[in-house]
Formats: structure tokens, sequence, C-alpha cells
């Protein structure tokens, strides 16, 4: 079960789109742009299936997705591979991207079936009424992915809308669908049905047709297109959910450990090259430490081996994915040191390695006035910046029209657990970066320009659900009437009332 070197999925007579290995420059493969009637008779087909699919009820369709991911293990070599035939990143963060799906499957291969089941809510008469809450799923749900996490991105929203008995439309970045092909030819053959989940292949006129045939969209990528996506979204009255750019903060406080903090940094800033929606590309360092601080980030930075190789532990960062993210990263840096920062480390290609690498740099003396300290940088740049306490770095944390995530460093747990409250963002991380992405029980999302809507854990299970509620009266003591309370209804509901200041737990 593979996509291969040179695979090529495009039909007769259609536009492809090149599919390319971001190290070697090679072509490795191509697909077809759909047409709207295209996309169009894919939704036909989902909605044909989505009923099947929700009557098989969330233990059956947990069983499925298990065996899908139990297969994707199996074949973990092959996905590793395909990963990084399209990506360029190293073996560790194509692993890691499996693994988190993995993960993802299992919790809620255990949590959907509670998380969806019916609950009882408390009536308004007690004894004669119940009420309850069903969830049920949207219908087709369309998600419109990225490329800098092919796997991971995809399928952690993509798995539990079919948890939930929706149907899928999935149109992965035409800069690396090849990864989204290989995942989802595989539950067709694990025995998801074909027409429960199909990619939908091409550029932005394709995900614009997606956009007008769900019932939910799901974006990961640019504020500014999750902003038309959500403005199309509001005229057809569609929910969305929307994980959009980031320039998330990392605080480096006085009494924290100044060797894990550098190293740390590198992690939060560097990993898959920088191009991570919550990458590190802010850091704030109490003036006492800035100095220390700095000499260990750039002893780390430069610890670092950057290439090609196939080691899981020994290459820490491989290349970047396409040219126009390197030419932003170039542009912010270059604009950088003319306004007075200085390159510590890096800050060049390195073509002798391939065509899209990228130093590992460090930047200092930076402010807010630069543009690789205000928008979204998404490549291997570390910008630090000396604060007088941790008051101030809160202000210039929160001084972005950003929040996804951020880190604290410190000693004092108790601190930092009450600082990370007053940063602004939808998740934050004391003396660690990132691992939000490897917990499924935590939901994640942005605040302000990052984003609306949550996935993982039960809030992203219930994201791909409407709720629907039912009052049933069991008819007690009831005679005909004309209004909608008899006076013996009216006198056991004022009576409630009082009661329920006397037994809120009971009552309410």
């Amino acid at each position: 079960m593979a996509v291969m070197e040179k695979s090529d999925v495009k039909s007769a007579g259609q536009e492809a789109i090149p599919v390319k290995n971001p190290v070697t420059g090679a072509t490795i493969g191509s697909i077809p742009v759909m047409t709207r009637d295209e996309v169009q008779a894919a939704a036909q087909r989902a909605r044909a299936a989505q009923p099947a699919w929700e009557a098989l009820g969330v233990k059956e369709r947990a069983k499925l997705l298990l065996k899908w991911s139990d297969a994707l293990i199996a074949d973990l070599e092959n996905a590793i591979r395909i990963i990084r035939s399209e990506t360029g990143k190293n073996r560790m963060g194509a692993w890691e991207e499996v693994i988190v799906i993995a993960s993802t499957v299992n919790y809620y291969h255990y949590r959907a079936p509670g998380i969806l089941r019916p609950q009882s809510r408390r009536p308004l008469v007690i004894g004669k009424q119940k009420a309850k809450v069903y969830y049920k799923p949207h219908g087709i749900c369309g998600f419109i992915t990225p490329w800098n996490y092919p796997m991971l991105n995809a399928l952690q929203d993509l798995i539990p809308a079919l948890f939930a008995g929706n149907t899928v439309l999935h149109k992965p970045s035409e800069v690396t669908p090849l990864t989204s092909i290989y995942a989802v030819e595989l539950m067709h053959k694990v025995g998801i049905p074909k027409d429960v989940i199909q990619i939908i292949t091409g550029a932005g006129t394709t995900g614009a047709a997606l956009v007008d045939v769900v019932d939910y969209v799901a974006f990961t990528g640019s504020t500014a297109t999750g902003r038309k996506i959500a403005m199309r979204c509001a005229e057809r009255l569609i929910p969305c959910s929307l994980e959009l750019g980031g320039k998330d903060p990392l605080i480096v406080l006085k009494d924290a450990n100044l060797d894990l903090a550098a190293s740390g940094t590198v992690v939060g800033g560097l990993d898959n090259a920088g191009q991570i929606c919550i990458s590190t590309e802010r850091v704030y360092v109490e003036d006492p430490v800035y100095d220390q601080y700095v000499e260990k980030l750039k002893y780390y930075v430069q610890q670092m081996n950057i290439g090609t190789g196939d080691g899981m532990f020994d290459v820490h960062m491989g290349s970047m994915t396409n040219e126009r993210e390197l030419l932003k990263v170039e542009d912010q840096v270059a604009e950088a040191v003319q306004k007075g920062a200085k390159l510590v480390t890096g800050g060049k290609r390195r073509p002798d390695i391939g065509p899209l690498f990228y130093e590992p740099t460090v930047l200092t003396d930076v402010n807010h006035d630069m543009k690789v300290m205000r928008e979204e940088t998404f490549g291997p740049v570390i910008p630090v910046m000396r604060v007088k306490d941790a008051d101030e770095a809160i202000r210039l944390a929160n001084d972005s029209e950003y929040g996804l995530s951020g880190a604290i460093y410190t000693h004092d747990l108790k601190r930092g657990e009450a600082l990370a409250t007053r940063v602004q963002s939808g998740d934050m991380h004391i003396n660690c970066t990132q691992w939000i992405f490897g917990m499924p029980s935590l939901p994640m999302g942005g605040v302000k320009n990052s984003g609306l809507g949550r996935r993982n854990g039960p809030e992203g299970l219930l994201r791909f659900v409407k709720s629907q509620s039912l009052v049933i009266d069991n008819q007690l003591m009831d005679k005909p009437k004309l209004t909608q309370l008899d006076p013996f209804t009216m006198r056991v509901a004022l009576l409630l009332m009082k009661l329920r200041r006397l037994l809120p737990r009971l009552l309410v």
C-alpha cells in the first residue's frame, strides 16, 4: 500500500499539478485539478453514503478506525518515506506525525462513545417530564489542510469527524497531497467505504468549490484564506473551524534553568525547520539572564545537524518545503538586520545540502518595529528580545494580532502557571514547547486572528455534531387545556423554583 515515486493520479485530459521532492527538486507525482462539477459529484456520493455510516454506530466506526490505525503503524516505514519525500523534513518529524495520529485514534476509540452518548438533563417539571440531548453529525464535513504536516494536520481533524458519523471530503495541499492519498487509500483497504472519505485534489479554486457543497468546513492555513472561508460559510449559514496563523511567544524568566530553556527554545523554534503553526517565533528574556541565555542558545543552535540523512536522532532539521516561505524568511531577516538587529548565527541558505535548506538563525537586538517580531515567519529563525521583567514580557507577548500557543520557562511552577493564564493564546506550555500536538485529550486552537474552534479533546469531537434536544412528557395528571399551564402545573412549577434555591444540587 504505497504512493510510489513518480506516481501519477491525474486523469487523461485534466489539468495536472506536479508534486516535487523539495530536497532533490525531482517531480515525484502529479494530481488532477478537480472541477467544480467533479467536486459536486463527490459531494453527492458522500451525502448518499452518510446515513449508512451514521447508522453503523460510533462503536463500529471506532473499530474500523482503530483497524486503520493499526495498519498505519504496521506500514510505518512506508508512511515515513512518503511524508519525507514531499516535505523534506527529517525522519523524527515524519515519525511524530504518524505516532500522534495513532494516539488520536486510540483516544477517540475509547472516549467517543461516552462523549457522543445521549445525555439526560434536568426538566422543568421533575417526575412529569424528561429532558435529553442527542448528538447528530452535520452530514458532509470538508477539510482543507496544509503542507507542513500533511498527515498530522489533516487527519487529526478528520478523524473525529468520522467518529461522529460524518462523511468527509478532504482537500490536501497541492504541495503535499501524496500523504493524504496514501492514508485514505489505506482507510479504504481496511473497510471504510470509499464514498465515506474522498480526496479532492486541486488548488484554490477546488477548495472554494468544496466550501460550497459541504455542511461543515475545517480549515488549517493562513489567516487571510481563513477569513475568506469564514465569510463564505457565513453566507451559507454553515459552521466552520479555523486554525490560522501564529506568532507564538516564549518567555524566559530569570529563575529558569538556562540550559533547558535554551535547548527548549531550539526545539520550539527550529523543529520542522520552524514550519509549525505553534513554532516559537518570539523570545522574551528577563534582563539579568539575557546575555547568558543568548550564549547558551547560540551554543545549542550551532550543535544542530541539518541534512537529508535517515538518522532518527542525529539529523535535527531537514529542508524547508517551498520557495515562497524561504523567500519570506530571507526578507524578514534582511529587514531586521537593516533596522539594527544582530545576526548571532545562521542567516543564509545551504545550497550545498539542497535548494531549500536554510541555516538555523538567531537574531538579537530585535524590537516590535521589525517584521520578524510581528508577522508570521514559518521558518528556522529565533528572534530574541531583552525585557525588564515578567510584566513587560507578558505585555509584549500579548502585543500581537495572533494568539495560538506559547511557553514560559521558570523554576517557580506556580508563578509560571499564573503568568501563563495572562497570555492571550489558545494554549501555553511551562518548561516545554509544542507538546499540545501530542496530547489528544487537550483542546487546541487560537484566539484573535489565530482562528476559531478547537481540535482534540471532547471539544474537538463535539464541533462535528449538532445537538438535538428532546422534551418527553408522560402526561401525568394532564387534562385537555387551551393554555400551556393549568393551575396544578403552575403551582408545581412555582414550588420547584423555591426548592431549587434550597436544593440546587438535586434540582438544577
